[in-house]
């Protein structure tokens, strides 16, 4: 029998559930305010505008996969959630939803991390674009971020994490939604079966992540 401590988290739990679910409601309920600028990728098919990386699907989930134009190498925390993401997006894609990420690098460093990694999802780059800068996820020296999650900042880091999602309807792009920093935990798989694991996140002695092969590397 489960003890009285498991069946009143129990109760937690189920609480959780059911304002998860009322959350995503509320979250679909959210005003679409359309897309009006004329945003174009580096894509590895060419030049693709923000429509075109719909991919003939409806909806559009966009990860902000921090990976500067400088950088050798993408975010470690960005090539965990975007390792999530290599094999449940084939179920998106089968519901009229395109997955990709967008980062401000060129398409050639990112195609060449993408081999590395293993990957074959999607991925755009936005380099000499504004659509980092106008969706609050990229800072330079000529173009400060001043708010970051919906809040002021001082200071920010070049590139920080995000998601943004659109739809498509009669030609045109409509943004629904955003999410940054913890807003993100809920899409990084790891945390969660971290969660329910006996010391659950566990990071106490700071940042643990690693890329896949590096991980490998240090097992070796």
């Amino acid at each position: 029998m489960p003890s009285e401590a498991r069946l009143k988290l129990l109760a937690r739990e189920k609480e959780l559930t059911r304002l998860s679910d009322e959350l995503a409601r509320e979250r679909a309920a959210l005003p679409w305010e359309e897309v009006t600028a004329d945003y174009v990728f580096d894509t590895e098919h060419g030049p693709r505008t923000l429509a075109e990386l719909f991919d003939g699907r409806s909806q559009l989930i966009v990860y902000h996969f921090m990976f500067g134009p400088d950088w050798d190498q993408g975010c470690a925390s960005c090539t965990s959630i975007a390792h999530h993401m290599e094999l449940p997006r084939v179920y998106l894609e089968n519901h009229d939803v395109t997955w990709t990420a967008v980062s401000r690098a060129p398409l050639e460093k990112l195609l060449a991390y993408r081999e590395r990694m293993g990957w074959t999802f999607p991925w755009a780059s936005s380099h000499g674009s504004d659509f980092n800068f106008d969706f609050g996820v990229s800072s330079t020296a000529e173009r400060p971020l001043r708010e970051y999650n919906f809040r002021p900042i001082e200071d920010p880091y070049e590139e920080l994490p995000g998601m943004s999602a659109f739809a498509l309807r009669d030609g045109k792009v409509f943004h629904t939604y955003s999410a940054y920093e913890r807003g993100l935990d809920a899409v990084w798989g790891i945390y969660h079966w971290l969660d329910r694991a006996p010391l659950g996140r566990n990071e106490a002695e700071g940042y643990w992540f690693k890329r896949p092969d590096e991980f490998a590397a240090a097992v070796s």
